[in-house]
């Protein structure tokens, strides 16, 4: 028999004792219950009824799903369904498995991270199972070779751009670490790509008149785990609501992150399905269909659009602009050299 807390076993701590028991994924035995509270299989009943007439409520005004049934095979009382705010257990392995391949965190932060997704939104019961189906990959995680933490600069940076201040970064070269270059820039977009989190800002200068201006038409890409130093400034920026940066929209049109000027692309295809195309490029479509072939347009950013049409090999030939099938030409002549 359970002792009293405080000399209280009442009613309501029987009740909320069950009902984290349940939630638990415990099976409740109506005599074992009776036997550890000291009372009859009656008042376990009215518990287990009271529950279920609070998860009636909960299932009309949250979509909580969760029902108290009898189990004839478990000989007991167990709790089935889902909270409305909890994520199901597909979810949640979706989810694990998508960090897990995005390898955009240090193995420490991915740790913190899933155990924190387990813990909070799977049901105690199906962790176990949850974490047996991820732990191989877990533990076998290569992390990339920076091992940034960017988890605060991530909330920084967004921080900045919910305020749309203007901010001065210290930012390290590509080819160079230990080389940096300083930029003022309006923050716009945080953005993820092949493993990396990249900001999307206009780089500004101080023109004469004292004002910041845009240095290019259009936004340049950073990888946020190079930026070194970020720092505020009181100077805000605007634009008006017809010339807000809409992210969703550029990255339809990058690819690898690589920013330049917006152009029009048509390319044909060889083969019997161009899904892959449509799928890679979001802003394509087929505007000529041949047998075992088809000329596709899209709109794309810059020149990483070149290196992805590269990785195609012969199934894809560009047809305009003239400006980017000389480039694969040239650039098909110079691989070619290496192999002769």
């Amino acid at each position: 028999m359970m002792k009293n807390i405080d000399g209280r076993k009442t009613k309501n701590f029987r009740s909320i004792n069950i009902y984290v028991r349940l939630c638990e994924g415990k099976v409740i035995c109506k005599s074992d219950e009776a036997s550890r509270f000291g009372v009859d299989e009656r008042s376990i009943q009215r518990d287990i009824d009271d529950i279920r007439a609070y998860l009636d409520e909960q299932s009309i005004e949250s979509g909580d799903s969760r029902k108290v049934i009898y189990d004839r095979i478990k000989k007991g009382f167990v709790m089935v369904g889902q909270e409305r705010s909890m994520m199901t257990n597909s979810e949640i392995l979706a989810i694990s498995k998508i960090l897990l391949e995005s390898r955009a965190f240090t193995k420490k932060e991915l740790g913190i991270i899933i155990d924190k997704l387990l813990t909070s939104c799977v049901p105690i019961k199906n962790m176990k199972i949850v974490s047996d189906l991820i732990a191989n990959e877990k533990y076998h995680y290569v992390e990339l070779k920076h091992k940034e933490y960017i988890n605060n600069k991530l909330w920084n940076i967004g921080y900045s751009i919910h305020d749309q201040n203007l901010v001065s970064i210290k930012y390290s070269r590509a080819n160079n670490s230990n080389e940096s270059v300083n930029r003022i820039i309006e923050p716009l977009a945080i953005l993820f790509s092949e493993y990396y989190f990249y900001l999307n800002a206009y780089i500004v200068k101080n023109d004469m008149d004292g004002k910041y201006k845009h240095k290019y038409d259009y936004p340049a890409v950073f990888r946020i785990d190079r930026i070194k130093e970020y720092t505020p400034l009181k100077e805000k920026f605007s634009f008006p609501y017809a010339d807000r940066f809409e992210e969703g929209e550029f990255r339809k049109r990058v690819q690898f992150m690589y920013p330049g000027e917006l152009q029009r692309m048509s390319i044909k295809y060889f083969g019997d399905n161009p899904e892959p195309i449509l799928d890679r490029l979001p802003t394509a479509r087929i505007v000529k269909k041949y047998e075992h072939e088809c000329v596709i347009d899209a709109e794309v950013y810059g020149k990483g659009i070149i290196m992805w049409l590269l990785s195609q090999g012969n199934n894809i030939e560009v047809i305009k602009p003239e400006s980017m099938r000389e480039e694969i030409k040239n650039t098909l002549k110079s691989m070619l050299t290496k192999y002769q």
